[in-house]
C-alpha cells in the first residue's frame, strides 16, 4: 500500500472563512475490494478531498480562471456555476475569469478576450447544454499560455476537460513553477465515455445513458412495427463500452450489444450475422447497439487524428448496416433497417438530477483544493468518496469495461446474446 502525494504550492498560512474542514490525515484505496484477506500490492491511498483549516491563498486577493475544453458533455454549465459560486460564496473571491473557447482562449493571437464571471452572470446557466465559455480542441503553446496567466495575474487555474485537457493543465503547472509563480492547477475529469482511471463515475455519463434509452426506446419501436425491422443503434465510447452497456441493462429491449473491449466477428455460425438471422426468424424485429470503437478491426486502420491528437474512428454503424443488408439480400429476405446515431443529441443535453448533484461536488471541492494551494490534481468520485488524485497518475491510461465484471454480465444476462461472436470450425 501506498499515499499518493498531492503537490503543494507551499505552507498554507491563511485561516479560512468555512466553518467546517477535513484533515489532510483520511484516505480512500484505491480498491475496496480483494481476495484471500491478502492486501493488493498495487493499493493507492488517495486523500480525501475538502476544505481545509488553512489556506495557500488570501481570498480577498486571488483571481481564479476556469477553462472548459474538448467535446461537449452534459455538466459543463453546472461544474462552471459551482466553482464560480463556492469561490464567491465560500471564500468571497472576487474576480474569476472565464477563459472562452477552450485553451485557445490562453493565447491572445487566436483566443477571444476572457469574460468577468460573477454570482449573477452564472446564476441560470446549469439549466442548459453546452458551456457558456465555449470549447476547442488541441492545445496552445505553454510558454504562451503561461504568459497569458501571469500577465493577468491568475492563481488558481480550473480546467475541466479530458485526458489531454488534465495533461495540458500539468505542462502549465510545471512551466509555471519554473517561472517561481505559484499557479494551483485543478482537473475537473469531464468525458461522457466514463473511462478514467481511478474514478467511479464521470460526471455526463449518467445522463448520456438516461438520454441514450429514450434512443432505443424509439429504436426498439421502429423495429418490431414492422417484419424482419432491424434498428442499429450507434452510441459513444471510443475506447470503452460503459454507455453501450449501461443503456442496454437499463433499457432491455436490446438483443445485441458490441463494444471496443470485445472483438467480433461476423461470417461463421458463431458470428453476428447468423445470431441476427436467427433472432429474426424466432422474434421478426432485432435492436442492435454498437459502441463507436467497437469493431475498429473489420474497417482497416485509420491514419486521420482529430485536433486532439486521437486518432478519427471509422464509422462502425454505417459499416453494420451495410453489411446485414448485403446478408439478408443475398438470402432473398426482407428487412427494414432503421439506422440511429444520437450522439451531438446526447452530449448537448442539460443534465439529470444525479450528474448536477455530482457536478456541484465536484465544483465545490475543486475550488477546496485550489484555495489550500493543492495543485497537478483532479478530483475524482472514487468509492462514494471525493478524493485528490494526481495527474500523472490519470494520465497513464483508460479504464475499460471488465469483461468478466458486473455489468458486462448483466448485459449478456439483458440481451440473450453469446458471450463473443466469433467464427467457428466447421
Amino acid at each position: 500500500m501506498k499515499t499518493e502525494p498531492i503537490m503543494q504550492l507551499g505552507k498554507p498560512q491563511y485561516k479560512s472563512p468555512l466553518s467546517f474542514w477535513v484533515r489532510d490525515d483520511v484516505f480512500t484505496p484505491s480498491d475496496v475490494q480483494w481476495s484471500g484477506g491478502v492486501e493488493p500490492e498495487n493499493l493507492i491511498l488517495f486523500e480525501k478531498a475538502g476544505p481545509r483549516k488553512k489556506l495557500f491563498f488570501d481570498p480577498k486577493k486571488t483571481r481564479a480562471a476556469i477553462v472548459t475544453c474538448g467535446g461537449l458533455c452534459p455538466g459543463l454549465n453546472n461544474v462552471i456555476r459551482s466553482v464560480t459560486r463556492e469561490l464567491i460564496r465560500g471564500y468571497g473571491v472576487t474576480s474569476i475569469l472565464g477563459i472562452r473557447g477552450g485553451y485557445r482562449g490562453l493565447d491572445p493571437t487566436c483566443g477571444k478576450p476572457p469574460v468577468a464571471l460573477t454570482d449573477d452572470s452564472v446564476e441560470d446557466i446549469h439549466k442548459d447544454g453546452g458551456t457558456v465559455l465555449g470549447t476547442s480542441r488541441g492545445p496552445v503553446p505553454t510558454a504562451v499560455a503561461v504568459d497569458f496567466l501571469i500577465d493577468r495575474q491568475v492563481n488558481i487555474l480550473f480546467t475541466v476537460g479530458g485526458d489531454g485537457t488534465l495533461r495540458g493543465g500539468n505542462d502549465l503547472f510545471m512551466e509555471a513553477r519554473r517561472r517561481k509563480h505559484p499557479l494551483a492547477v485543478v482537473g475537473i475529469p469531464k468525458t461522457i465515455d466514463n473511462d478514467v482511471h481511478f474514478v467511479t463515475r464521470t460526471f455526463g455519463f449518467g445522463t448520456a445513458v438516461e438520454e441514450a434509452v429514450h434512443v432505443i426506446n424509439s429504436a426498439h419501436t421502429e423495429a418490431r412495427s414492422v417484419e424482419n425491422g432491424i434498428s442499429v443503434v450507434k452510441l459513444m465510447g471510443r475506447h470503452s463500452g460503459f454507455i453501450a452497456a449501461a443503456a442496454t441493462v437499463a433499457s432491455q429491449d436490446v438483443n445485441f450489444c458490441l463494444v471496443p473491449e470485445l472483438p467480433f466477428s461476423l461470417s461463421g455460425p458463431g458470428g453476428l450475422l447468423a445470431a441476427l438471422e436467427r433472432r429474426l426468424e424466432r422474434k421478426g424485429h432485432a435492436v442492435v447497439v454498437v459502441a463507436e470503437g467497437a469493431g475498429q478491426d473489420l474497417l482497416g486502420p485509420s491514419d486521420e487524428r482529430d485536433p486532439s491528437g486521437n486518432i478519427r474512428l471509422k464509422a462502425i454503424d454505417e459499416y453494420l448496416v451495410a453489411e446485414f443488408k448485403a446478408h439478408f439480400a443475398a438470402r432473398g429476405m426482407e428487412i427494414t433497417m432503421r439506422h440511429f446515431d444520437p450522439s451531438y443529441q446526447i452530449r448537448g443535453r442539460s443534465t439529470n438530477t444525479e450528474d448536477s448533484i455530482l457536478c456541484d461536488c465536484m465544483g465545490r471541492h475543486a475550488v477546496h483544493a485550489g484555495m489550500a494551494g493543492r495543485t497537478g490534481l483532479v478530483i475524482s468520485y472514487l468509492h462514494g468518496h471525493f478524493v485528490h488524485v494526481p495527474i500523472s497518475i490519470i494520465a497513464q491510461g483508460s479504464k475499460r469495461l471488465d469483461l468478466d465484471g458486473e455489468l458486462w454480465h448483466a448485459v449478456l444476462s439483458a440481451t440473450g446474446q453469446p458471450s463473443r461472436f466469433q467464427e467457428l470450425p466447421s
